[in-house]
Order: C-alpha cells, then structure tokens, then sequence
C-alpha cells in the first residue's frame, strides 16, 4: 500500500505531555557537575555552592525537553 506525504497539513509542536523540562549544569574549569533536576533553582544553588568552594564561576547550563508534533485542528 503506498504512502502519501501531504506536505500542505498544517502541524504544531508543544512539549511531550508525560515529560518534564530537565536542568544540567557544568563547570567549565573542571569536571564538576550538578545533579540534573526538574527543579532549576535546586541547579543553580549547587552552582553557587560550587563557586563557593571552588572559586570557578562558569557553567554550561542544559535544559532538555521532549517535543511532540501534532497535526493541527
């Protein structure tokens, strides 16, 4: 049976719905890293505590979340 591609169908696209948005983060200056969380305020806390301890100020910051494409209407 063949397949048809309609090209013309007019899609949207949202967060998965039984996903949450997760927080990284990374020391720049050694290989410290944080506890990825749902929670971004708990990251940057442990960034800070981080920066306390260790003097090092930058991070690399992730937010990963899934996406869903939905036809709409």
């Amino acid at each position: 049976m063949p397949r048809a591609v309609l090209r013309y169908v007019t899609h949207r696209i949202t967060q998965h719905p039984d996903t949450d948005v997760t927080f990284e983060a990374k020391c720049l200056r050694c290989d410290w890293s944080a506890t990825p969380s749902e929670d971004g305020a708990a990251v940057d806390i442990e960034c800070m505590g981080h920066t306390g301890r260790t003097g090092h100020e930058g991070f690399r910051r992730v937010c990963t979340s899934f996406a869903l494409v939905v036809r709409a209407g």
